[in-house]
């Protein structure tokens, strides 16, 4: 592993790199720019990265919430000029691993998310984004916690009258009662010893209709593309509830399997 980075107080901080160094982005470039590639490109190599791309969209089925459906269904009846937006959480892996972005470019998508990780971000952009384009649909997609932090910005949407020109405003908050990134790290560093990472969550659908939007709560993965399309018929921001089991971490893996993997290891 190479790792450049213009502060030398980042190298090493997280990526154990075989070679660090501290340069500028331009500096790098320069360099690499003559630099032949080790292999030569083959038509064979793109078609073995194509399909495993692929393969990487099918996963199976997780009932009573699906959110690899969830994802698909977005993508596909979002309209032309959407503007995605996430924070930070393991909730927004299913949307980078199941979002196909060849739709960006192709019906003039774009998503705000935050490369630094940060928590929040997604709701606010979402607000940001339809009051700034109000004729472009906008849909943030919150975990329970992340939407928790910058929740009151509701007010915000109301106050300024996002959602109520021809572009819609949606938040999914995908609820499953827990931080789940650091829940994740619980279960792999010290298996079955949580703390601090449940959380008591309010009435998601009766907060937001405090604020002057319509909700709904969605229970299993049959129910969401209706919800969606009222959403994208609402007169006014719409906030979409998805109860998601804690057990499900990531769109890959379950905290039971992560648990059971760490007791193995630590026997």
């Amino acid at each position: 592993l190479v790792h450049f980075h213009a502060g030398a107080e980042e190298l090493g901080r997280v990526y154990q790199p075989t070679i660090a160094l501290q340069c500028s982005v331009a500096a790098i470039g320069c360099a690499l720019e003559g630099i032949d590639p080790p292999t030569p490109r083959s038509p064979a190599a793109g078609a073995q990265a194509h399909a495993e791309y692929l393969a990487n969209l099918v996963a199976a089925p997780v009932e009573p919430m699906d959110l690899a459906v969830v994802v698909k269904t977005i993508e596909a009846m979002a309209p032309a000029g959407a503007v995605y937006t996430n924070g930070a959480g393991n909730y927004a892996g299913w949307l980078h691993r199941f979002h196909q972005y060849a739709s960006l470019q192709r019906e003039g998508r774009t998503q705000l998310a935050p490369t630094a990780g940060a928590m929040g971000y997604g709701v606010p952009a979402a607000i940001a984004a339809n009051l700034l384009y109000p004729g472009r649909t906008a849909i943030a997609i919150a975990g329970d916690g992340d939407f928790l932090m910058p929740g009151q910005e509701l007010a915000t949407a109301t106050a300024h009258g996002a959602g109520r020109a021809e572009g819609k405003l949606v938040v999914v908050v995908v609820d499953n009662g827990t931080y789940g990134t650091i829940r994740m790290h619980q279960e792999r560093d010290f298996p079955a010893r949580v703390s601090g990472t449940s959380l008591s969550n309010p009435d998601f659908v009766q907060l937001a209709r405090a604020y002057g939007w319509h909700a709904e709560r969605v229970e299993a993965t049959a129910g969401f593309e209706p919800a969606f399309g009222r959403a994208l018929k609402a007169d006014g921001p719409t906030l979409l509830h998805l109860l998601l089991p804690a057990d499900v971490s990531t769109s890959r893996t379950t905290l039971t399997a992560l648990r059971e993997a760490a007791l193995r290891n630590k026997a």
